[in-house]
């Protein structure tokens, strides 16, 4: 199997959503909020006091597949609010691992959201992603986790139109 490179992305994926593209980005850009969305992405958190999207804010991802679990350091590169918010996932000692970047475009009807993610990791590590993840296919699994993250991205947007005066879902407790 060819594993694509970046700048190939390695999956992608679009969803339209009964939502003004500022109320999707609210959502998309709170990584807090977003691992309850997520197929693979179970908790995450803002660090170094990082409260708010914003290029060079980081943020620390958890994330499982079946018993496995392991974390990631991710780097905002792009914080546009109702635009795109995208960022830099890194493992331990810096070690690149992917981009992910959603692009929101307004709609008559409200927004696509177009959810696309780039493999960076270096050859030579990819056995031991596989070890540590327990994913062989990873454009695969991306492919399959990107449609789960945007078609439940969708379903709460649609049925939640009033969030919290911050931008986080009703039901969230930070």
């Amino acid at each position: 199997m060819r594993v694509p490179r970046f700048p190939e992305p390695a999956a992608t994926g679009m969803v339209t959503i009964g939502a003004e593209p500022d109320e999707a980005y609210l959502i998309i850009s709170d990584p807090p909020s977003m691992a309850l969305l997520a197929e693979e992405t179970y908790s995450a958190h803002w660090l170094d006091g990082t409260t708010t999207p914003a290029v060079g804010a980081r943020f620390r991802g958890y994330n499982r597949n079946g018993p496995r679990r392991w974390a990631t350091t991710c780097s905002v590169t792009d914080a546009e609010p109702g635009r795109c918010f995208a960022y830099e996932v890194t493992a331990p000692f810096n070690l690149p691992i992917s981009r992910w970047q959603y692009d929101i475009e307004r709609t008559a009807d409200g927004c696509t959201v177009t959810e696309t993610s780039w493999l960076r990791a270096p050859v030579w590590l990819l056995p031991l992603s596989v070890a540590i993840t327990g994913v062989a296919n990873r454009r695969g699994a991306n492919d399959a986790n990107i449609a789960t993250t945007l078609h439940r991205l969708k379903a709460y947007l649609e049925k939640t139109p009033n969030l919290h005066s911050d931008g986080r879902p009703a039901d969230t407790a930070h």
